[in-house]
């Protein structure tokens, strides 16, 4: 009760300052909302490509600002309630501005009123769904029905989603309760990323220039997802120790728990000469993704991307049942995943000592996942964005 009051208090006084704001003329500018980054930064630095003449504006989380701030011909600010003055400029930029990508769920969209001439895009941080989001997550049916209006009226600012496959846009289209219309298969804009030879190899030897250690054995990355009774007190059920004495002399494992997670605690004093701590916010996701050799992770998105390396993975769902209980997954996730399913450290060893891979259902996964994510992603998005001559979206993609 406490918190619906609190929500709905600060959702009248962001309407009231949108409404106020919204008497300004529309300015010819981009406004980026950003709680991860990736996508808005691709998008971002493919509008400067084509030289589109376009002020751009940023609005970022504290963890997400350093990313942004620096940047000469943008405008980043922290949107953050607690830091009133850049929060009340931020709105400003948001009533004002004829584009505004968005890469999460962001509450305040329930209390705007974009003019007709805006175009509201999400940008969703993930190339595919392990767990469910949006009306399919388990957690809405204990949310209240004001709770649960307010989830549609943020879905319903969305004008179009960018997609990387059908089958994500059949997800969002139950997730979000959106039409076909909605859907814009243009590609996951920072998986261009993963066919830039150039842009892969400089991203390996800056980590290994960093850590020599990835250089002289296989590596294994370790990416579990967060969950949300963890956010403070982190348990780290993969047993390192036991991982070290058996597979030390041929692999080296990286660990990168989820930035969302606190008080973490530094693993690599525990194996020094098997782990290396980097869930730093230093070190961005996809270069330690090709810098790897094996994955294995969870609930996580990383393996839509990660499958375009062609690489083995092992899923370590320790906690599945719980996990459908609690959050959900989606349907038949045991079925469909690319790599083996186990939930005990002496299982994965063996795994790694046997290859038990099969890379063929990795390839068969990248191109059910990655369907429009071809290495042009960017690029489409923005053509298809701001061109005059706009073209509606057809499922067929580019």
């Amino acid at each position: 009760m406490v918190r619906e009051l609190a929500i709905c208090f600060y959702l009248l006084i962001f309407k009231c300052l949108f409404s106020i704001f919204s008497l300004v003329p529309l300015q010819n500018k981009t406004t980026f909302v950003i709680s991860f980054g990736d996508n808005s930064q691709y998008v971002y630095e493919e509008i400067r490509r084509q030289k589109i003449p376009m002020n751009v504006v940023f609005l970022c989380t504290k963890k997400t600002l350093p990313k942004f701030k620096d940047n000469l011909e943008g405008t980043a600010i922290l949107f953050e309630l607690s830091h009133l003055i850049p929060w009340v400029r931020a709105v400003f930029h948001l009533a004002t501005s004829r584009y505004v990508f968005i890469d999460n769920y962001f509450g305040f969209l329930a209390a705007v009123t974009f003019k007709k001439e805006v175009r509201c895009i999400q940008l969703w941080h993930a190339s595919g769904a392990m767990k469910k989001f949006g009306l399919e997550d388990a957690s809405v049916k204990t949310r209240t029905e004001k709770a649960k209006q307010r989830f549609l009226q943020v879905y319903s600012k969305f004008d179009q989603v960018v997609v990387g496959s059908d089958v994500m846009a059949e997800i969002f289209m139950k997730s979000f309760h959106l039409k076909k219309e909605n859907i814009l298969p243009s590609g996951i804009p920072k998986t261009d990323f993963y066919f830039n030879e150039e842009a892969k190899e400089k991203a390996v030897g800056s980590l290994i220039q960093k850590h020599p250690i990835l250089k002289e054995k296989k590596v294994i990355l370790y990416a579990p997802t967060y969950r949300d009774y963890e956010l403070d007190h982190f348990n780290l059920v993969l047993e390192i120790e036991k991982m070290a004495r058996e597979l030390a002399a041929e692999y080296i494992l990286i660990l990168r728990l989820h930035p969302a997670i606190k008080n973490k605690g530094d693993y690599s004093i525990r194996c020094p000469n098997f782990v290396v701590d980097l869930s730093s916010n230093q070190y961005e996701i996809n270069d330690l993704l090709v810098a790897a050799d094996y994955l294995i992770t969870d609930y996580s998105s990383i393996p839509y991307e990660f499958s375009l390396l062609r690489k083995p993975m092992i899923f370590f769902p320790y906690d599945l049942e719980e996990y459908k209980r609690e959050r959900g997954v989606v349907e038949e996730f045991e079925e469909h995943l690319p790599g083996p399913i186990v939930t005990d450290t002496e299982s994965i060893i063996d795994i790694f000592r046997n290859n038990r891979f099969d890379l063929n259902i990795v390839e068969y996964y990248c191109e059910k996942w990655n369907q429009y994510s071809k290495g042009r992603s960017s690029q489409n998005l923005v053509q298809h964005i701001f061109t005059k001559d706009h073209h509606k979206t057809t499922s067929k993609g580019y």
